[in-house]
């Protein structure tokens, strides 16, 4: 009898697959023979192709929320946080090639202006940091008070402009250097101190 896969493992094997065909050229039989398993075990696992698709893609985004967290929290000064938040969570797509190329392949999966979000819920979570991370500042003084959760929602959306242009557009010299000014201006806004 054959050993019970961990589900990590078929993502895992998934988004190799979809990054190297993509979703429309990918078939369930392509990731299954990557696994050295039959396409009617991998059913075992997953209905059909489209399920295992969006469950891969929302395992990969989970993962990516989860490192950045993960460095976020060990962080204490609200400054720091948003900075570090900043800065792993778009340094992040560098690093995982295959998510990567998924996006490239599919960039709905990250949409800026979207009508339905096909990964709201994940996507809010991640709106949910920032502002946890504002709220922290505001509540130290450090940042001045705004509507958290309207500027969460602006910081996320121009996030994805440098996830779309770094990596989907490939214009990553010119976007890491954007991005670590945009930082900047966030951070220590337009004004001098003496003008406010």
């Amino acid at each position: 009898m054959r050993k019970k896969e961990n589900i990590e493992t078929i993502y895992t094997a998934a988004l190799k697959t979809f990054a190297l065909f993509g979703y429309k050229k990918t078939t369930v039989e392509d990731i299954a023979k990557t696994m050295n398993m039959t396409k009617g075990n991998l059913y075992l696992y997953v209905k059909n192709k489209k399920d295992l698709y969006r469950e891969t893609v929302a395992w990969a985004l989970q993962k990516w929320q989860i490192r950045v967290a993960t460095a976020v929290d060990r962080e204490t000064d609200a400054r720091r946080r948003f900075e570090v938040m900043c800065f792993k969570a778009v340094e992040y797509l560098s690093n995982d090639k295959y998510f990567r190329q998924v996006l490239i392949h599919d960039p709905d999966i990250f949409p800026m202006f979207p009508e339905k979000d096909p990964f709201e819920e994940i996507n809010l979570n991640s709106i949910l940091m920032i502002k946890n991370i504002l709220d922290q500042g505001i509540k130290e003084k450090v940042f001045r008070k705004v509507d958290t959760g309207r500027v969460s929602e602006i910081i996320f959306l121009i996030y994805k402009v440098f996830i779309i242009r770094t990596y989907i557009k490939n214009e990553t010299d010119f976007m890491q250097q954007l991005f670590a000014e945009t930082v900047e201006l966030i951070i220590h806004g337009l004004y001098t101190e003496s003008s406010t």
